[in-house]
């Protein structure tokens, strides 16, 4: 997915957590919450969420 973004994304941070928790974040906005949703996203809803970003 970085390869296909290079150029547009500025940083990319990946945060160790605990209990199962896994959010997605696109300039400081929560966009996915997996303990809100109770399932990982789709390939195609990461790159949604990133587009629409």
């Amino acid at each position: 997915m970085l390869d296909i973004y290079s150029e547009r994304i500025e940083n990319f941070t990946l945060i160790p957590g605990q209990g199962g928790v896994f959010e997605i974040a696109v300039n400081g906005q929560l966009q996915f919450s997996k303990k809100d949703l109770g399932r990982f996203p789709e390939d195609k809803e990461v790159f949604a969420l990133i587009e629409a970003g």
